[in-house]
């Protein structure tokens, strides 16, 4: 396995401290979260930013190695092994509510990092085993439906007011979870009536992919609660909703207050680097394989995170995605800082778009 390879398989690290946290009781049941929301956003800080992207040697060979696949396919098992194990410690009835407490949030993370945020990337991959996968990841936090919105609804519509995955200016982060939970469940259910429409199939029918997710989870949710009683199954259901809650949350930094031009009623402009927020801390972005650089993800969406480029032009968060998570939490200080980027943003574009016309008219010799 290649250096490159490798630093990926630190993901690892945290799979460990999961069931460490899971299999501990005082402060080191926490250690999970710990690491994830302290010494992650301490290293990215500590740790000078990486721009560096590939040459389109190293690029074409990164493409072509399965290796970077494998620490994908690796996490499926390892993430329902986890939600396994926290099933049965929080059966224990004579676990104190501080250790429970740290086990549910746990497993919250376990469903945003190693549930939603690999789901996602094996979601725009196009064979059906990798998109299976895909599904079974997002089985485990109860978010089936993303698949369909997020792919065929949030880059369709991304950094726009169509978009209920795409937060506005000023936008509080707890008002984005509830606009982007419902708004994206209905728009789901939409995108499957136009996809059965079009196919002219029936929409009360198994075909009906919505429909498909809600049995599966349903009958997921009824075997835990056989298995382990409702209690258990209630721990679970929190858990997964702390996961979707930390998946909607980077929803709302990744795009917050920047919007696409119009370019006539209904029509957007072409999604373009600048419409996504980036950070190249390389903690984080190893953590989330390379979800930070999301600029070149929404600008095509079938390129592996391996080989994800920075863009120079594009705007970049201040810190990592970890911090900018519990950042978002606190609205004033979240405006105050993002405010002042967004305002340092547009100064350059500003500055960028005064040099362009100076080199056109000197071009013309108007100069």
């Amino acid at each position: 396995m290649n250096a490159n390879v490798l630093k990926y398989s630190a993901v690892f690290i945290a799979v460990g401290l999961a069931f460490l946290s899971l299999s501990s009781t005082g402060w080191l049941a926490y250690v999970a979260p710990i690491y994830i929301f302290l010494l992650v956003p301490v290293l990215d800080f500590l740790l000078p930013s990486d721009e560096r992207n590939m040459t389109k040697a190293e690029e074409k060979i990164a493409k072509a190695d399965r290796s970077y696949d494998y620490v994908l396919y690796a996490i499926v098992p390892l993430q329902f092994t986890i939600l396994a194990y926290f099933l049965y410690r929080v059966s224990d009835p004579g676990l104190m509510l501080v250790d429970r407490i740290a086990y549910i949030f746990t497993m919250g993370i376990s469903c945003v990092s190693f549930g939603i945020n690999v789901a996602h990337e094996l979601g725009h991959r196009h064979t059906k085993m990798e998109q299976n996968m895909s599904k079974a990841l997002l089985l485990s936090t109860m978010y089936m439906h993303f698949f369909i919105e997020h792919n065929r609804g949030h880059h369709k519509n991304v950094s726009t007011d169509d978009d209920p995955a795409s937060a506005d200016k000023w936008e509080i982060v707890y008002l984005f979870w509830i606009k982007s939970v419902v708004l994206g469940y209905i728009s789901a259910w939409k995108l499957e009536a136009d996809r059965l429409r079009k196919a002219e199939i029936p929409f009360l029918s198994l075909k009906n992919e919505m429909i498909q997710y809600l049995l599966i989870q349903i009958g997921f949710a009824a075997l835990i609660g056989m298995a382990f009683g409702p209690v258990v199954l209630l721990q679970f259901l929190i858990a997964a909703s702390i996961g979707v809650l930390f998946l909607e949350t980077v929803n709302y930094l990744e795009h917050y207050g920047l919007r696409r031009d119009k370019v006539q009623e209904g029509i957007y402009e072409k999604v373009q680097p600048h419409h996504s927020w980036n950070s190249n801390h390389p903690v984080g972005r190893i953590m989330l394989f390379e979800l930070t650089r999301h600029s070149d993800h929404h600008y095509n969406a079938s390129r592996k995170y391996q080989v994800l480029r920075h863009f120079p032009d594009a705007p970049q968060m201040p810190m990592g995605y970890p911090a900018m998570i519990l950042l978002t939490f606190v609205p004033p200080l979240w405006f105050l800082v993002m405010h002042r980027e967004i305002a340092k943003y547009e100064e350059r574009v500003k500055g960028f778009e005064q040099q362009q016309q100076e080199s056109n008219f000197g071009n013309l010799g108007l100069g």
